[in-house]
């Protein structure tokens, strides 16, 4: 499957932007290259999370154990192009399976654990995938039950159960030899589609995110030179490998410079100190709510000890100046500001290209445009642009807001089914749908001022309110309801359900949630606060005004 036309492909590859090496091709360079150095360990709490002791794995190991899932997989019938659904934690297992995947030049189409056999039908209807692959067991549950949702039960493989990571031993020729003959008969490209991440839209309808070899590499490589890694670097990933933060922050540029990559979940923060002190990792990401808490706890982070740590990356809030400033005086270790998506935008602030602790914390450099001041792979081979949203026309002044337009090597094609043309500009570039200010002193910065697109963003966490709406309208005792955002301290956003009961009385948060548990919701998704109103407010056209609900929420609304 490739969705980027030939034009592209050479332009791309003729600019040097893109290869033709796939994930598995780096694997296989970097266990020739370092066969006995660490490229994935779990975290030493594993056992847990998933009743099984942690893995450890040298690129040599990794290479042998994903040859040997591969071979697995393609006897059970997974196929070249098949996409495969998966729902596992970040452990190693996880890891293999991406690579194992790769050497079948299958699609992986990731899915956060928290997903229930409601999101899960949802977005099988749309990929119509070929298998479903989950954990046997995670915290006393066995997520490959949720692949029922999506698929009969000889399409659904246990990891743990109906495949286990072994290595090399036992491998015989005449296994090799069928890998082999499958990579011979199905030769990859680095331009065919590996992964299927998903992105929540403002219909509540899902959006498959299709992106090649050749996407994510890229945007590894803007990552990686963003947030300045080095070969043989240890690299901590408490994100969920199922999008951008984790792939592209990860997996691709770690395949590609040869770094190990220790793996940690949930998030917990003894454990998350430890790992960093006992792996001697060099750079990690982290929530800002967390990096503020050790900014301000000085007696916790000293009492870790961080010899080999030099960054920190975080995003998808505003920083605090004070604690980037406490962090690069007072602990010696560099913070990085991200922004970036499953579609491709990747912008960083760095200590180098904005040394300011008070501009780095809200604003990135306006890289790929004519104002951009910097050099280096990120500025100098994206670019990106400023429309207003209602005429699209540009907009280049200081103090100007509009949508963000972004262009490149790491920028996929479209969404999975669709046929909208509205997606990219007459010139190309991806609309966004979020709202930044040109600002700066010399207007060379943006400044993310908000969201077009109707989205709560809970804790990372992207959940669609018209989901919800819809689910609501079957509740009995509601003759309306919708969902909104309202802030919160640590999280950013939470939901609050905003009601009209019907004459038969007012139902509380507790049955509403309930009548969503039974509707299948994903837990995170469930609203934490409750708001009883005489009418929805609409516009003219019928549509409600989200925006006032998210008003009277955060004034008014009562509940946990």
């Amino acid at each position: 499957m490739k969705t980027s036309t030939p034009e592209r492909i050479q332009k791309l590859t003729q600019a040097g932007l893109w290869g033709d090496k796939t994930l598995c091709d780096y694997l296989s360079i970097q266990a020739e290259k370092y066969p006995n150095a660490m490229a994935a360990a779990d975290q030493h709490t594993r056992e847990q999370l998933t009743d099984s002791p942690p893995l450890r794995l040298t690129f040599s190991e990794l290479d042998n154990a994903s040859d040997a899932l591969a071979i697995d997989l393609l006897q059970r019938g997974v196929a070249c192009g098949d996409p495969v659904m998966l729902q596992m934690p970040n452990v190693v297992d996880l890891m293999v399976l991406y690579y194992a995947l790769s050497k079948l030049g299958a699609i992986a189409s990731p899915l956060p654990v928290q997903y229930g056999r409601h999101e899960i039908a949802s977005l099988a209807s749309a990929l119509e995938p070929a298998w479903f692959i989950g954990a046997a067991s995670f915290r006393d549950a066995n997520l490959a039950d949720n692949g029922l949702a999506a698929l009969p039960a000889q399409k659904i493989l246990a990891m743990g159960d109906d495949l286990i990571i072994r290595g090399a031993t036992g491998l015989g020729d005449s296994e090799r030899n069928v890998l082999q003959r499958h990579r011979s008969d199905n030769p990859a490209s680095a331009n065919d589609i590996c992964t299927i991440c998903w992105t929540s839209g403002t219909t509540g309808t899902p959006k498959g995110v299709p992106r090649s070899h050749n996407m994510w590499l890229a945007s590894g490589h803007m990552t990686a030179t963003g947030s300045e890694y080095q070969p043989g670097d240890v690299l901590l990933n408490p994100f969920p490998m199922v999008n951008m933060s984790a792939l592209g922050g990860f997996l691709f540029p770690a395949a590609k410079l040869g770094c190990g990559i220790v793996l940690h979940h949930p998030l917990d923060v003894p454990v998350f100190l430890e790992q960093i002190q006992r792996d001697n990792v060099t750079f990690t990401i982290a929530p800002p709510a967390l990096l503020n808490k050790l900014a301000k706890e000085p007696a916790l982070w000293s009492s870790f000890d961080f010899p080999a740590l030099r960054g920190i990356g975080s995003g998808s809030a505003p920083l605090a100046p004070e604690m980037i400033a406490t962090f690069e005086r007072d602990y010696g270790v560099n913070i990085y500001n991200i922004y970036g998506s499953n579609e491709g935008i990747a912008l960083i602030s760095s200590p180098v290209a904005i040394p300011d602790p008070e501009e780095r914390a809200a604003m990135f450099p306006r890289s790929g445009t004519r104002h951009t001041r910097w050099t280096g792979p990120l500025h100098e081979t994206v670019r990106s642009t400023v429309v207003d949203p209602e005429t699209g026309n540009e907009l280049t002044q200081k103090g100007d807001r509009g949508e963000l337009c972004f262009s490149g090597p790491t920028v996929f094609d479209g969404y999975l089914n669709s046929s909208r043309d509205d997606l990219f500009t007459s010139q190309g570039f991806f609309r966004t749908g979020d709202v930044v200010e040109i600002c700066g002193g010399d207007g060379a910065f943006y400044r993310i001022a908000g969201r077009l697109k109707d989205i709560i963003n809970r804790g990372g966490m992207k959940i669609s309110p018209a989901e919800l709406d819809t689910l609501l309208e079957g509740h009995p005792a509601l003759a309306e309801a919708a969902v909104c955002a309202y802030p919160d301290a640590i999280l950013g956003e939470k939901i609050c359900v905003c009601i009209v009961p019907t004459d038969g009385g007012t139902p509380s948060l507790e049955d509403i949630c309930a009548f969503l548990m039974q509707c299948g919701v994903a837990k995170f998704k469930l609203p934490e606060r409750l708001l009883v109103i005489e009418a929805l407010p609409r516009n003219p056209l019928g549509k409600v005004l989200r925006h006032e609900l998210a008003e009277w929420a955060s004034e008014e609304g009562v509940g946990a």
